[in-house]
């Protein structure tokens, strides 16, 4: 592994630091690499969210997000006049509300997506193969390691 202009033989080698440095980098790359719709990182999250997941409560959302819910409320309005989301009633809950991608917001979360992953795929593609092997193992275990915490929570 090529870490900061040292050639080392083990992850061992590689403090949590460096490790945080490359995480940072990584995120940043990708995240700028999504240039459809001119989205804001919040709304960007939250449309990727609702794409994935499907329709939310507003609160679930904001929690999800990690926002409060008044932010969370200002942010769907602008992507709502934006036709990237819609309020619907919650079948299950008469009084409840639900947040949803529309089709256009769909289309924008699906064309965003693209574009990170073909930055991504533009990495990897830089990578020797034992590196492409070993990113093909880190990054899924370290998402199954984010599901089993935030089910355990």
């Amino acid at each position: 592994m090529h870490v900061q202009g040292k050639d080392t033989g083990s992850i061992a080698d590689v403090s949590p630091d460096e490790l945080m440095t490359a995480v940072e980098r990584i995120v940043r790359h990708i995240r700028h690499s999504a240039t459809a719709g001119g989205l804001s990182t919040a709304a960007s999250s939250a449309l990727g969210r609702l794409g994935r997941e499907g329709p939310q409560r507003l609160s679930e959302l904001a929690r999800a997000e990690g926002v409060s819910q008044p932010n969370m409320t200002q942010l769907v309005t602008r992507m709502e006049r934006a036709d990237l989301v819609r309020r619907t009633a919650d079948r299950s809950d008469g009084r409840g509300v639900l947040v949803e991608a529309t089709g256009t917001g769909l289309d924008l979360f699906r064309r965003r997506r693209a574009e990170r992953t073909r930055a991504l795929r533009e990495l990897l593609a830089e990578l020797s193969g034992p590196e492409r092997q070993a990113v093909g193992v880190a990054l899924p275990a370290l998402a199954r390691a984010i599901h089993d915490r935030q089910a355990r929570s």
